[in-house]
């Protein structure tokens, strides 16, 4: 398979070594300093596009210009996802977004959103949610935190909204779910919901080691998403 990289930084070079890995090639690849218009998309099978918010629409616009299935792994572009299913399926396009590309996040999340159902009928605990991240990370909550936090209160409906704290818990009220978010030096990725009750705790926890987990799911995904045609996830790759 033939991929282009759009954002070539720490992630996109490690994403290029296990593509390369993996039996495929770069045939292009946008950063800051090389402008997605330089990649010839005639060539590309698959695009993956790890960049900011303010950018990724525009690429996943100019991916479905060129005929071009996009995996995108940038967060906090969602409010316009409405808008870019449209766009897909008006133009027959095809598009696999995340919040996270690990598998095991994935697998967490299904199991979160187990629990959050198992929970609802038990009041007695106290629900909360803590992510900690690199100090480079640029978002807070992560964009892997708001997925859990989401899928809480869809599955538990004595969560009715979340609020955030940065560095410590926030203030909550009755209904709503604490989410804390802390930077720390070199940790790849660490999420922890907690059910606390007066008797015992129960927790969830998954910690990366490495931004390898991330880079292989993003490659799984391009593999996943080479011929198809819609807008998926990465629920849909895990559940092959």
């Amino acid at each position: 398979m033939k991929l282009a990289l759009i954002g070539y930084g720490k992630m996109g070079k490690i994403i290029e070594r296990i593509a390369i890995s993996r039996g495929h090639s770069i045939t292009g690849k946008a950063s800051s300093s090389q402008p997605i218009d330089t990649i010839d998309f005639s060539v590309v099978d698959v695009a993956i596009e790890f960049t900011t918010p303010t950018f990724a629409v525009k690429h996943i616009e100019h991916c479905i210009q060129y005929n071009t299935p996009i995996v995108v792994g940038t967060t906090a572009w969602n409010d316009q996802l409405p808008y870019v299913k449209t766009l897909i399926e008006q133009n027959n396009g095809a598009l696999l977004h995340a919040s996270n590309f690990s598998i095991g996040v994935n697998i967490f999340f299904d199991i979160n959103k187990r629990l959050a159902k198992l929970m609802a009928n038990h009041s007695e605990y106290t629900p909360s949610l803590e992510e900690t991240h690199h100090v480079h990370k640029l978002d807070a909550p992560s964009g892997t935190a708001v997925t859990i936090a989401n899928d809480m209160t869809l599955e538990n409906d004595k969560i009715q909204s979340w609020t955030l704290g940065e560095g410590k818990p926030p203030v909550t009220k009755e209904g709503q779910l604490s989410v804390t978010s802390y930077r720390l030096p070199d940790v790849p990725g660490t999420h922890v919901v907690t059910y606390e009750s007066p008797i015992d705790t129960i927790q969830l926890s998954h910690t990366a080691h490495s931004r390898e987990g991330f880079a292989l799911g993003a490659v799984i995904a391009a593999e996943f998403l080479q011929h198809k045609k819609g807008t998926f996830t990465m629920q849909d790759v895990i559940k092959l």
